[in-house]
């Protein structure tokens, strides 16, 4: 009798929050407690006992306020806000965490601790979601999962982390299970996600077996990546996606129209990751068939590759996207890497690569060096950067001579390795280049580059800021080239009508 009671109480609750909608006068603050019981009214004396009984009632201009304490759910969001209401807001109540936990769910199929589906003027803020663990194949758990189509969706500063598929067998490289931190799905034909906003988030100790961090995929547009800080997982931290059949029309499958920035990227590896065995082939941040996307800003280092702007759709490209104001470093592979990976892969078209940051990547030796080139790249360009490369003095592979002909702009740039000009390398497929004046003759590549210690105030301490008297002040091109307003931390990107090599402008 007492749960019937409890079930009707729910039951009118609902309804009178639909009626009330109905009428103007809704509530605006719900709370949810952990002392709490879904019988309540949700008021701040009165809670609610758990955030899925939150999300049935919570309608547009709603914020749920969940006081700190551990709650094992699964939760699903039930309804949309609007343009006119405003946003569903759920958080953490100020100043505490709600914690989702899903130690003791199994992962069935795709799911998420919390999945918005289908929905738009949602926010989610603050919440800690943690412990989502799968073994078998064709389970893939996720943290949060945004899918179908919905716009307005603002994921802020949340905290992921333990999303685990543990998956020990594989296909072959990249094809053991899946597994996400944040995952935002464009599965609609028609309608695409769009006004999203993925900010400040922390994403960190995931094992995603084949899959990514944090991910945008297929009719996905307009969004926003910014101040997030991934790190400690076994494979990609930042990937925008197309053409994996995502969205059922191809002309909409293609993540697009993003803004990747001010984000903190780094401990990423799939070495070890049993869907890649000993293989070092993750992103920092990649783009991976993504059009018109903006990276700027973003610290990345001790990664697999730095950033990657490539395609692994035949036929299809990675295009117009320009990464600038970058800092790269300590990377086990590249620290840019553009083109498809294979001569029957993808495509990398009308990309911009400039006044970035590269000091001493490719550390595991693995021949890629500070520039990596791949196959199939048509009007791109890599200008205004400093590529500062290590022992090894390996500076750019190319892996592609044949390709010459084709539109690949590089120079403008400042390179260095402490061996010397005349021992640093520079990869033509099959040909090795000594010496710097060697391969500017052979390939007539960066005819207004230049060869010299950038003078970085500390590189022991990491700090990239150029000393007083370094040849990259004042020496980068600025007409006709995207370098942006402002400098990775945030001081205007031109002087006195000049702008400075690399990633920071000395002011």
């Amino acid at each position: 009798m007492f749960r019937a009671m409890n079930l009707e109480a729910s039951v009118f609750l609902a309804l009178l929050v639909c009626v009330s909608a109905a009428l103007g006068q809704v509530n605006s603050s719900f709370y949810v407690s952990k002392t709490g019981d879904d019988s309540n009214p949700g008021t701040q004396t009165a809670p609610w006992r758990t955030v899925q009984h939150a999300a049935d009632i919570a309608r547009a201009g709603s914020t749920v306020n969940v006081r700190g304490g551990v709650y094992e759910e699964l939760v699903s969001i039930k309804a949309s806000g609007n343009a006119t209401d405003g946003y569903i807001t759920f958080r953490s109540y100020p100043g505490e965490t709600a914690v989702l936990d899903a130690e003791h769910f199994a992962p069935q199929g795709r799911s998420a601790i919390l999945t918005i589906h289908n929905k738009g003027y949602v926010r989610i803020e603050g919440f800690e979601l943690r412990n989502y663990r799968t073994a078998e194949h064709r389970v893939t758990p996720l943290g949060i999962s945004v899918m179908g189509a919905g716009s307005h969706i603002e994921l802020l500063k949340n905290n992921v982390h333990h999303i685990e598929q543990k998956f020990e067998g594989r296909d072959a490289p990249g094809r053991g299970g899946n597994g996400f931190g944040i995952a935002v799905y464009g599965t609609d034909a028609k309608t695409p996600i769009s006004e999203l906003v993925i900010d400040g988030n922390e994403v960190h100790h995931l094992k995603t077996g084949s899959s990514e961090s944090l991910v945008v995929n297929g009719n996905v547009t307009n969004f926003r990546i910014t101040h997030n800080v991934v790190h400690d997982n076994n494979n990609i931290g930042i990937d925008v996606i197309g053409f994996e059949r995502t969205a059922p029309d191809p002309a909409v499958d293609q993540a697009r129209d993003g803004v990747v920035s001010g984000n903190l990227v780094y401990n990423i590896t799939s070495r070890g990751n049993p869907a890649y065995g000993e293989d070092q082939s993750s992103d920092g941040i990649y783009v991976d068939g993504g059009t018109r996307i903006l990276i700027e800003r973003n610290v990345i280092h001790n990664v697999d590759f730095g950033i990657e702007l490539a395609s692994e759709h035949q036929n299809r490209a990675t295009s117009y996207v320009t990464a600038r104001n970058n800092l790269v470093y300590y990377c086990n592979t590249a620290g840019v890497s553009i083109g498809g990976y294979a001569p029957e892969r993808g495509r990398t078209d009308h990309c911009t690569v400039i006044n970035n940051t590269l000091y001493e990547n490719d550390t595991a030796g693995t021949g890629s060096g500070e520039f990596q080139m791949q196959w199939n790249m048509e009007d791109d360009s890599f200008e205004n950067n400093i590529a500062y490369a290590g022992p090894r003095c390996l500076i750019t592979l190319n892996k592609s001579q044949a390709e010459k002909s084709l539109s690949v702009t590089i120079d403008h740039n400042l390179y260095y390795c402490a061996s010397g000009s005349k021992a640093s390398t520079w990869r033509e497929a099959s040909v090795s280049i000594t010496g710097f004046d060697e391969y500017v003759q052979s390939t007539g590549n960066d005819r207004h580059s230049r060869f010299l210690d950038p003078h970085f105030v500390d590189t022991s301490a990491k700090d990239f800021h150029l000393r007083s008297d370094s040849p990259a002040i004042a020496a980068g091109v600025n007409k006709g080239v995207p370098v942006g307003e402002l400098d990775l931390e945030g001081s205007p990107r031109v002087k006195s009508g000049t702008i400075d090599i690399g990633c920071y402008q000395r002011q």
